[in-house]
């Protein structure tokens, strides 16, 4: 059979856009054609690494492409995806899908401004977003590997095989910390770590159940209310650091929990951190009527090694974020397929060249930006319930 050729784009030139580019390598339903790269900095040497065009504009990188990666900061995320839309292009929106990031103000601090103005500056961008994406021929398709990841696909076929309930789920992504220099300030990430690395477990969540609602009536059963607290542990007055978790950040949040209430009165607990040392922490657990599973992201047991001599492992990759290689660890033998992220970047690929449905879509998206930024206002009000607006 023959395979369509897509011809494709990079924008942004940091960690993300290196992990797309090794995700569209293992691409097999399609030719992709990589054109090149647009980038405000990086770009040059992002592209002399991988054999690509450097494009000065997104304009004209738009005018050789038929989908692009946006893999810049969140903050120009509606921009860029608006720029596509607008040319009728499909594109890989990453996680968060966009927010609310300050008044332009040079010296905005997150913590001092009201959260309910972030709220609705938040949903009006995804309003717009989803403006574009009704007028267009394009399409957004939201990088959520979470989604794709081998656990949580295999329990969306017991959910949809079984006819399963989901009563709580609660899940976690943890670290310690965010290697992105801009991650520190809430006005180039849109929030701290509830939405830095909340945004991963929540979709998951709010994925899970679309899916059973899907299953039981054609309907998908969303988010209606979350109560949320959020901390800021590394900036209080008594923390003692000692060089193993970072520590520089300048207005956000850096452990949160959102309990999120569904339509059909089931629930979610969402815990996420930047104080976890030893590794990345992702995972979700699923409490159904009639079964219960276990979602064990990372890390996980499928591989274990005992290695009395770090130096000995110096070229050896272990795991993401891991402080030491000696002792016991648990390397992960295809960290990125435990994850999800070649089998989101297929399946976009399918969606563009067949017109195959997307499982991470710009719904799913509203719906999580919708709910951390309600959770932030949570947050501010002590933790009281609210009510989740959703698109």
């Amino acid at each position: 059979m023959d395979k369509k050729t897509v011809r494709t784009g990079i924008v942004g030139a940091g960690f993300s856009a290196s992990f797309h580019f090794e995700a569209i390598k293992k691409v097999y339903g399609a030719n992709v054609e990589v054109k090149g790269v647009h980038a405000l900095e990086g770009a040059e040497a992002y592209a002399e690494k991988r054999g690509i065009t450097v494009y000065d504009s997104l304009a004209k990188l738009l005018d050789d492409v038929d989908i692009i990666h946006c893999c810049t900061t969140a903050s120009s995320h509606e921009a860029v995806a608006a720029a596509a839309l607008e040319r009728d292009k499909f594109v890989i929106v990453e996680k968060p899908l966009t927010g609310y990031f300050g008044d332009g103000s040079e010296d905005f601090n997150g913590e001092t401004f009201p959260k309910e103005t972030a709220l609705q500056e938040a949903l009006a961008s995804v309003g717009r977003m989803l403006e574009a994406e009704s007028k267009s021929q394009g399409q957004i398709l939201y990088a959520e590997n979470w989604v794709y990841a081998p656990s949580i696909q295999k329990e969306r076929e017991i959910i949809e095989k079984t006819g399963a309930q989901i009563l709580w789920m609660h899940g976690e992504e943890a670290h310690s910390g965010s290697h992105a220099r801009t991650y520190a300030y809430w006005k180039f990430s849109g929030g701290g770590v509830m939405i830095g690395k909340g945004c991963h477990p929540l979709s998951a969540a709010l994925y899970l159940k679309r899916v059973e609602g899907r299953a039981r009536n054609g309907k998908p059963i969303r988010p209606q209310s979350v109560t949320a607290r959020v901390h800021a542990l590394t900036r209080m007055p008594g923390f003692r650091d000692e060089g193993h978790i970072r520590s520089d950040y300048f207005d956000i949040d850096d452990f949160s929990m959102m309990h999120v209430q569904f339509e059909d009165g089931t629930i979610a607990t969402i815990f996420a951190s930047d104080i976890i040392v030893g590794g990345i922490h992702n995972w979700l657990e699923v409490a159904a009527n009639n079964h219960r599973t276990v979602c064990n992201i990372n890390p996980n047991t499928a591989m274990q090694t005992y290695h009395p001599a770090e130096a000995n492992f110096k070229d050896i990759y272990v795991v993401e974020k891991i402080g030491t290689k000696q002792g016991w660890t648990n390397p992960s033998p295809d960290e990125d397929w435990f994850t999800g992220y070649p089998q989101e970047i297929e399946a976009f690929y399918r969606t563009v060249t067949s017109g195959e449905p997307v499982e991470s879509d710009s719904h799913l998206a509203a719906d999580c930006i919708s709910t951390i930024y309600s959770a932030y206002v949570s947050a501010e009000r002590a933790g009281a319930e609210v009510k989740i607006e959703t698109l």
